[in-house]
């Protein structure tokens, strides 16, 4: 909901008022790339166009075209002094400690040991559950993929064991019905049998690409299979209570080329919004189905099964070259964006249905803003810049990450926000684990995968789209690269790249993409000591020459202090402003300015910032002018319980 075109300079201040909402007037509906930029690539390390896919129906011949494709987390080494102590803490905690709750603390792997008949008892948990351990699969595969580690296969390994050994002979897999009364599976709707199959492929897909073992994929393309017989081929009426099967399957086409995948995906999209939902009509909204998807005007119903729902559609049109459901996603963006999105890029306002209310309805202290939904705008905003090349995408995929999901997890790794509000009196913290715990396992399948959200390729050139230290080999201009970058990101707007080749000789002409962050008003790009030329291109710094060898590049973003007013149709934040600097967005804690009652910014008030390597795992404080301490908002909750809010009380003169 950031206003990206729109700025005052407050007097005596490094800062910058920005207008919340995001004006989304200025920016161009989707369109389909032209020909000259788009590009096709098949392979299911992403969501990719298939060798038999043209304009949204199976054929011979012909690939739908996207801006771009991001390059897999695999190809990438991050070694940043951000993201790099966050991923080591995954490895080290998060994910051992998920693996214990899941294994040990929970029923979670032993449903799947019971169903297998390896060991008496009956399901215990929520008939989710299953979900939550094929998350942390998938999560753990990614780790593998970034570091091979014998412990943690093995470890894991045990588990998919189990996993596989608790299928039945047709391929289903939900112990919730498998140890309860298996006539009923496939006649609740919002029972997430489809929800928990998608997991489990999005699993096997990560477990064989990290580990060439096909169990559990094997298990997930049964389950998979299914289905098809069940909802394709037998033409039964369906509507997932809650979406993920959807983009699963077409990840599972992308990998099989095999269309009937695609064709259920497509087929359960299409069932929305026809009056075929088992729930009570007033609960139509909740569960997106109460109109078609492509006729969606307004983001509504549960923020997470949203974010599913859009990324499936999203990946519908770039598989297939089909438009049909580009207009509605091009609203629903604009509007979540512009009206029901947080500062933070968390979205969901109420507790009520753990989603959408009406257009500026954004309360503080009572918001829910769930992690996974944080996570899902990141892997929305992801597939709309791949479909469009447009920056403003990645710029709100930039805001989710480093704040709304971010928070998700304790700078320990083993603590938990389900609900991040922007204000709390001391009485909101993290927990280890939660009765649904799709919280911790979404974290922990998110964190090691950061490496994909860095870069994109295309037919002409490379994109650039977060700031994260790390070096990646591409291919550009018909000629083999290696690109790395190095920066303090996000304390520092300085970001250096380096095009290295097997020999300085090495040259091609191709363009090189650098995101301009809607936050930054002025940069600098030089290239081997002098000032470059670009063009700007949908927010895109566009360097376009003749590359050679040993080539250096350097963006300079200014990094300003910013103040933000929100929307005056925002009533929770009349009065009251929020800082910022660049992606991150900050807050008061108790633990910094014991006095609460003089938690007011005057109207002239100035900042000041400064590096603090031992607070909070090293962060950069803001200090303003009347004494209130600052920290980033991610960091909260990490020290003594206390007040914290965003948005301050501006002082009355």
């Amino acid at each position: 909901m950031l206003e990206l075109n729109r700025h005052t300079l407050i007097p005596a201040a490094v800062s910058a008022i920005l207008c919340f909402g995001f004006n989304t007037a200025h920016t161009p509906a989707i369109q389909r790339p032209a020909d000259s930029a788009a590009i096709t690539r098949s392979g299911y390390s992403a969501i990719a166009p298939a060798k038999n896919t043209q304009a949204g129906k199976l054929s011979k011949g012909g690939s739908p075209a996207v801006e771009n494709i991001p390059v897999d987390f695999s190809r990438v080494e991050v070694r940043d002094s951000f993201w790099s102590p966050r991923i080591a803490v995954h490895k080290r905690v998060t994910l051992p400690f998920c693996i214990d709750q899941c294994e040990k603390k929970t029923h979670r792997v032993d449903n799947f040991r019971v169903s297998a008949g390896w060991k008496e008892g009956g399901f215990e948990g929520v008939f989710y559950d299953d979900s939550d351990l094929h998350k942390m699969l998938e999560g753990a595969s990614y780790t593998l993929q970034n570091f091979p580690d014998p412990k943690i296969k093995a470890s894991i390994d045990s588990i998919i064991a189990a996993v596989a050994a608790a299928q039945k002979p047709d391929g289903y897999l939900d112990t919730y019905y498998i140890l309860g009364d298996y006539s009923k599976r496939f006649t609740d709707m919002d029972k997430h049998e489809m929800y928990i199959a998608g997991h489990l492929i999005e699993a096997g897909l990560a477990n064989l690409k990290a580990t060439g073992d096909t169990i559990l994929l094997g298990a997930a393309k049964r389950f998979a299979d299914c289905l098809v017989r069940n909802f394709q081929e037998g033409k039964r009426d369906w509507v997932p209570g809650h979406p993920e099967i959807e983009l699963a399957l077409i990840k599972l086409y992308s990998l099989t080329g095999d269309g009937k995948y695609l064709s259920l995906s497509h087929r359960l999209l299409e069932e929305r919004g026809r009056g075929l939902g088992t729930w009570p009509s007033d609960w139509r909204e909740y569960y997106l189905d109460d109109a078609p998807v492509k006729d969606f005007d307004k983001i509504h119903g549960h923020a997470v099964r949203a974010m599913y729902l859009f990324s499936a559609m999203a990946d519908y049109s770039a598989v297939t070259g089909s438009d049909e459901y580009l207009p509605a996603l091009d609203r629903l963006w604009n509007n979540v964006v512009g009206s029901r999105m947080y500062i933070t890029g968390g979205i969901g306002s109420s507790a009520k249905n753990e989603g959408f209310t009406e257009d500026f309805d954004l309360p503080n202290k009572e918001s829910y803003c769930e992690t996974c939904a944080s996570v899902g705008m990141a892997f929305w905003n992801q597939r709309m810049n791949k479909l469009t090349g447009d920056a403003k995408y990645i710029d709100v995929l930039e805001r989710a990450m480093y704040n709304g999901a971010l928070a998700g997890v304790s700078l320990s790794g083993d603590r938990f926000f389900y609900v991040n509000p922007l204000a709390s009196d001391g009485d909101h913290h993290r927990q280890p684990w939660y009765g649904t715990a799709c919280c911790p396992s979404q974290i922990s399948r998110f964190l090691p995968s950061v490496g994909g959200y860095i870069y994109a390729e295309s037919a002409d050139g490379i994109w650039v789209n977060l700031y994260v230290g790390s070096k990646v080999d591409v291919d550009a201009g018909g000629k083999s690269w290696t690109l790395s970058m190095d920066t303090r990101y996000p304390w520092d707007g300085e970001t250096a790249l380096s095009l290295d080749a097997k020999s300085s000789r090495q040259a091609a002409r191709f363009a090189l993409r650098l995101r301009i962050p809607g936050w930054c008003r002025d940069f600098t790009i030089e290239v081997n000591g002098e000032k470059a030329a670009y063009r700007m291109d949908r927010g895109y710094a566009v360097i376009e020459r003749k590359w050679r060898g040993g080539d250096k590049v350097r963006l300079s973003m200014d990094m300003p202090i910013v103040l933000n007013e929100a929307d005056p149709r925002v009533t929770a934040d009349r009065g009251r402003r929020a800082v910022s600097r660049g992606p991150l967005v900050y807050c008061l804690e108790e633990a910094d300015n014991a006095d609460t009652s003089e938690w007011l910014l005057p109207k002239d008030v100035s900042f000041s910032c400064r590096y603090e390597s031992g607070l909070l795992g090293g962060i950069e404080t803001i200090t303003s002018s009347n004494g209130l301490r600052f920290i980033p908002y991610y960091a909260w909750d990490n020290r003594a319980p206390g007040k914290m809010e965003v948005w301050v009380k501006n002082m009355i003169l």
